[in-house]
């Protein structure tokens, strides 16, 4: 029986084997017939549906392969600082805030960066937030996840002080006399003021992700690749018990709670269509914005600095071989030279383990978040290896000033996706929201210009060899997360037998210029079938 059909419109179904429709039939959740007008329509029953969509253009549905879901659901509640042209706007912010504050509340925000402002290159500090919040402790994320600004109340709550030892992994910013300045470096440290501020109740985020849910229909998304901790997963399976959950989701395991995963014999791909397994997840090293991204050779201007290895390379080994052993791939967080090189070297050998047991590279798909920056002697590695380059096209345009203040030349080596697909590697991307937007649209015109919605660097982009076109960004959309996720038979395209996951746009992008690209708006999204997101009659 045929439950719903669409008509009149421009499909791009991505499928090799018919890439253009004007019509689709869908049974229950699936596709089950995509064609001509005149062949769909004689497929109508007694109770189908039709869907006229005026010519209008319709694509697969948008999986977002890197998003920290409860961040992005909590950060719909905090001080928002993304990206604040100046600390003083910053502080103002929380400044707002504190006036409505009770007693001893804690502020929390996050966002910031200060590649924004003025000094690019100079910390704020404790002092700073002291003069706008001196009686409630203060915690602001930074917009790269991997730093904290607090201010003196949070440190005392902590009980950091300048002879605090720096966490394994993690660091304690200091003054020249040894002070803790209210900068704190990678989740080691962030988390000694972190884990202080007081927990939401499991329904509370969930409900918080209802809107966030909203927002993610309306911006394309169908489906989420999570590496948020096991809270997350509390409040999706709330959402999914209410049959509230209208996001497909792979939900990762951080490797502090990957025994808990062993202990209970949970292997990747287990849950339905809705809500299941990912991979294991280890964080290599730190990020590009305050400097702690693992590099073979000193930043820029500082000869003593070439990161953080949050996770060293023998414990990494460790804990891959035994996840793979046990059924779970890996999916590595690398972004320095460094990161990116010992990951692929864990993976060379983890790959001859699974090899002498029989197992081919496709069944356990191994992953390198973000490869911001590799050397060029390992470009060719992840495709050797079968290890998915999972990357964010909107990081190289937001971060490529950066880039160049801190790795100079060795910038051109950084953010390409395409030297990923000349050598083989399967692209799935993402945003790492709420680092950045969770709006695909923005991802696609960053990988399809590498350009900023300004216009910066120029109009040929950023290093614009490493550009792709709009074809296989939309692919690295769709059928990349699909595949990474072990559903490349049920999501990624438009075709028979594939869940019904798709979206309608008020234009052609494959046929606007790419200047358009950003004035696109989704004006549908279908989910399973369901429309839930929808502005057309």
């Amino acid at each position: 029986m045929i439950d719903r059909i669409l008509l009149n419109a421009r499909i791009h179904t991505l499928n090799p084997a018919q890439p253009q429709a004007t019509a689709l039939a869908l049974c229950r959740d699936r596709i089950v017939a995509v064609g001509d007008n005149d062949t769909i329509r004689g497929l109508v029953g007694p109770c189908t549906h039709a869907d006229d969509l005026g010519g209008r253009p319709v694509i697969p549905g948008l999986t977002d392969a890197h998003i920290h879901w409860e961040g992005v659901a909590r950060s719909l509640n905090t001080i928002d600082v993304f990206e604040v042209p100046s600390k003083q706007e910053a502080l103002r912010r929380v400044a707002v805030r504190a006036r409505k504050a009770g007693p001893g509340e804690w502020l929390v925000g996050r966002g910031w960066s200060q590649a924004y402002w003025r000094d690019h290159s100079a910390f704020p500090t404790a002092a700073d937030l002291d003069s706008v919040a001196p009686d409630n402790p203060v915690y602001l994320g930074a917009k790269s996840g991997h730093a904290a600004w607090v201010n003196s109340a949070a440190l005392r709550a902590a009980g950091i002080t300048g002879s605090t030892p720096n966490p394994p992994g993690g660091s304690i910013h200091r003054d020249a006399e040894g002070r803790a300045t209210g900068i704190l470096l990678e989740a080691p440290a962030m988390n000694l003021v972190y884990n202080l501020i007081p927990e939401p109740t499991p329904e509370q985020v969930a409900s918080w992700m209802g809107a966030a849910q909203q927002l993610a229909w309306q911006a394309g998304l169908t489906a989420i690749h999570d590496y948020d901790d096991p809270s997350c997963l509390v409040a999706l399976q709330i959402l999914r018990e209410r049959g509230e959950l209208g996001l497909r989701v792979v939900k990762n395991v951080n490797d502090p709670y990957i025994e808990h995963a062993h202990a209970l014999g949970l292997r990747w791909g287990f849950g339905d269509h809705w809500l299941r397994i990912g991979g294991l997840k280890i964080f290599a090293d730190g990020a590009l914005g305050p400097r702690t991204a693992l590099m073979i050779e000193p930043y820029e201007n500082e000869p003593d600095n070439t990161g953080i290895a949050v996770t060293d390379k023998e414990e990494m080994a460790e804990l891959v071989s035994r996840a793979s052993a046990a059924g779970l791939p890996s999916t590595i967080h690398a972004i320095g030279d460094r990161a990116v090189h010992d990951v692929l070297d864990v993976y060379e050998q983890v790959r001859r383990e699974e090899a002498a047991r029989g197992i081919p590279p496709q069944a356990l798909r191994h992953r390198i978040e973000h490869v911001q920056i590799i050397h060029p002697d390992d470009v060719h590695r992840l495709a050797d290896l079968g290890v998915i380059a999972s990357m964010q096209p909107i990081h190289a345009t937001s971060d490529y000033e950066m880039a160049e203040w801190y790795w100079g030349e060795r910038a051109r080596w950084s953010y390409n996706w395409h030297a990923q697909l000349e050598a083989g590697a399967v692209l799935a991307f993402g945003s790492d929201a709420p680092v950045e937007p969770f709006e695909p649209v923005k991802g696609l015109y960053a990988a399809v210009t590498r350009r900023r919605p300004d216009g910066s660097p120029g109009p040929d982009g950023w290093y614009p060899e490493g550009r792709l076109d709009m074809q296989t960004a939309l692919c690295a959309f769709t059928q990349g997360p699909a595949y990474a996720a072990g559903l490349e038979h049920d999501l990624g395209m438009i075709a028979p037998g594939f869940l019904a996951d798709l979206v309608v746009l008020d234009r052609d992008l494959f046929a606007i210029e790419p200047d358009e690209i950003l004035a696109t708006r989704v004006l549908g999204t279908m989910v399973g079938g369901e429309w839930k997101h929808r502005l057309f009659d």
